[in-house]
């Protein structure tokens, strides 16, 4: 999963942690504590390219069939705006985000309010709506 054999690396969700103690477990299959977290490990699957991790933790009837990422889209950092519930003992939440990316040499960013809930105990991304 790490771009390193130590797993050293910074995580790409931008909390600051290494890859290996923070979203590399829960792209690996572990399952997120709160939405937020689940939120900032579908950041890091974007910019890794892990598509299947992102198929797997998208509701079932939202989900798409697959997902095209594009290998020149570089996914810089991920914005925390708000949350609302998500948390260890809730079974739904809201994050809003700024996703900055780089694309065809111009800075560009995705903000989403997204909705997650509970199946079968783990967090999933239900939908979201774009400004």
């Amino acid at each position: 999963m790490s771009s390193d054999p130590a797993g050293s690396s910074r995580c790409p969700c931008g909390s600051g942690e290494v890859l290996d103690n923070c979203c590399g477990p829960v792209v690996a299959g572990a399952a997120a504590p709160t939405a937020e977290r689940l939120m900032r490990s579908r950041f890091t699957a974007f910019a890794l390219g892990e598509q299947d991790y992102l198929l797997d933790s998208w509701h079932p009837k939202t989900r798409p069939h697959r997902v095209d990422l594009d290998p020149d889209q570089r996914w810089l950092f991920l914005e925390i705006i708000d949350t609302v519930a998500g948390g260890l003992l809730d079974s739904e939440g809201v994050v809003e985000f700024r996703a900055h990316f780089r694309f065809e040499g111009r800075r560009g960013e995705l903000h989403e309010r997204s909705r997650f809930v509970r199946v079968d105990g783990r967090w999933v991304y239900l939908d979201g709506t774009h400004s």
